[in-house]
């Protein structure tokens, strides 16, 4: 008779894995809904939300629904929103004159936001992109053949200052010109709002996967331009170090947290990132990241609950503090089952 064969093992890490209450006790990372930041977009008017016909599952809303979404995120514990505008056409002009408005719509909406649900932190971009009739984050030089980075950070401080004096949390610029984290941070203070925060996007690389964002927002025309191309100012997808770079860059001008855009493609930047820094670090999974798993599982391709989780774990894994996501809600809803 053959002697059974057997294995003398003393390491065998899969008792560890036998049922699901072993795996939670080891769990090396958890998605919280405290992590999550949900974006939304805001529209003028009183009609009913619309859906973003690139984003299923993703709408605009006019203020008075904004408000009642965010009562709702804050309720499921999501601690923060992030907001971004879609304006009507008549109102972009080549300097994005209409981010300067007082009372434009962002302003009001934050206002709104705070005066209903003050514990919710809000967030609000700085960058020209929604603004313009051209779509680039900043206005152009006399030959159309460039952004011109100095005059545009000097109306993004004024940007942010308005932005502060509405009761908005965190200013995030967005926009990747040279030198407007300490620009606006020296505005900010100078106003008084030495307690407005800056999220920084740092590592904002020029992706692919925006798309469907600039649908929403209605900025894609920048996108395709053969004049001037997004990639003079946003970071070469080929670059890791100098992600290290525009990161130290930030936090030495005051960023209070950094961000890496994209999140899922680039999962090794923010590991980069937050092995080289203490300052909290913020993953943006974009639009296109979430498009593409809500339309495989459509197709029944992929699994798409399984799928979401796995690919905002992974963001968390890598040493993201924080997600922007357009899954927060239903992340939070299912997390609070």
């Amino acid at each position: 008779m053959a002697k059974k064969f057997e294995l003398n093992l003393t390491q065998r890490p899969r008792r560890l894995r036998r049922q699901h209450s072993r795996r939670a006790l080891v769990a090396e990372t958890v998605l919280r809904a405290e992590d999550l930041i949900a974006p939304l977009f805001v529209v003028e008017g009183k009609g009913g939300r619309e859906e973003i016909s690139s984003m299923p599952g993703v709408f605009r809303h006019n203020i008075v629904d904004l408000v009642n979404e965010c009562r709702e995120l804050h309720d499921l514990g999501i601690p923060a929103v992030a907001l971004f505008p879609k304006l009507d056409s008549e109102l972009k002009d080549a300097e994005g004159s209409e981010a300067l408005n007082e009372d434009t719509l962002v302003l009001r909406a934050v206002r709104a936001v705070k005066k209903a649900v003050p514990e919710l932190t809000v967030i609000t971009d700085v960058a020209l992109d929604p603004y313009t009739n051209h779509g680039h984050d900043g206005v152009l030089t006399k030959a159309l053949d460039d952004v011109d980075n100095d005059r545009t950070v000097e109306i993004l401080c004024a940007m942010a200052v308005l932005q502060a004096k509405a009761g908005v949390d965190f200013v995030a610029p967005s926009d990747m010109m040279d030198g407007r984290v300490g620009a606006i941070r020296k505005a900010l203070d100078a106003a008084g709002f030495t307690g407005t925060g800056i999220l920084a996007y740092s590592a904002k690389y020029n992706s692919a996967y925006y798309g469907p964002f600039r649908d929403a927002v209605g900025s894609a025309r920048a996108a395709g331009t053969n004049l001037l191309s997004k990639a003079t100012y946003q970071m070469n997808p080929a670059n890791r170090r100098e992600a290290i770079r525009e990161v130290q860059l930030d936090i030495s001008e005051g960023a209070d947290i950094v961000m890496v855009k994209p999140a899922g493609p680039y999962l090794d930047i923010i590991r980069e990132v937050r092995n080289a820094t203490r300052t909290p670090v913020a993953a943006y999974q974009v639009s296109g990241e979430y498009s593409q798993i809500k339309a495989a599982a459509e197709l029944g391709w992929l699994d798409l609950v399984r799928c979401r989780d796995e690919a905002l774990l992974a963001i968390k894994r890598a040493g993201a503090d924080m997600i922007l996501t357009y899954f927060a809600k239903d992340v939070a809803k299912a997390l609070k089952g």
